[in-house]
């Protein structure tokens, strides 16, 4: 009897281990992650093109605000190095922040909001675990739009997304 009891004492404490150092993983990731995307965000707030791309994943992709902006790292780049090099860049603060794991921890998804010039916006994405690394494998930026105002909002951008929703539609 004392035998099975020592056994299950030990075994209740090994699986406690495991859920703390699982925990712990988790929290210590959130930190790194939560300090990689202040970062990524201060860097571009400076300008600074090299270390603001570094935090994308070679093979990545930005979404952003407007319907036609669908760019893989190479084509962001293209289009965001006149903003970095006038100096004339965006300042993201994140307000609130959220971050989600994969079991096996090597991916992670994050949504946030975001004080911007725009107000308030979301930021969302995809990360990855890469060489020790989190990287961005996929950035998603959007305006939120209140609820009291989506009539306005829609009535003041149909003129121009009407244009595009035939255009997409017929490919």
């Amino acid at each position: 009897m004392k035998k099975i009891t020592l056994f299950s004492a030990l075994l209740i404490f090994i699986l406690n281990c495991v859920g703390i150092s699982a925990q712990g993983r988790s929290d210590k990731d959130k930190a790194e992650i939560s300090t990689m995307l202040d970062s990524f965000n201060t860097a571009a707030a400076k300008a600074d093109f090299n270390t603001y791309f570094s935090y994308f994943a070679e093979e990545s992709s930005f979404i952003g605000t407007d319907a036609s902006e669908v760019w893989d790292k190479q084509a962001f780049k293209v289009w965001a190095k006149p903003y970095f090099d006038k100096k004339t860049t965006w300042n993201f603060t994140s307000l609130k922040r959220n971050i989600y794991f994969s079991k096996d921890g090597k991916l992670a998804w994050f949504d946030e909001l975001l004080d911007t010039q725009m107000k308030i916006c979301r930021g969302s994405g995809v990360l990855e675990k890469i060489s020790g690394q989190w990287k961005i494998r996929q950035y998603v930026l959007s305006m939120t739009v209140p609820n009291e105002v989506v009539d306005q909002v829609v009535a003041e951008k149909a003129p121009i997304e009407d244009v595009m929703i035939q255009q997409l539609k017929t490919k």
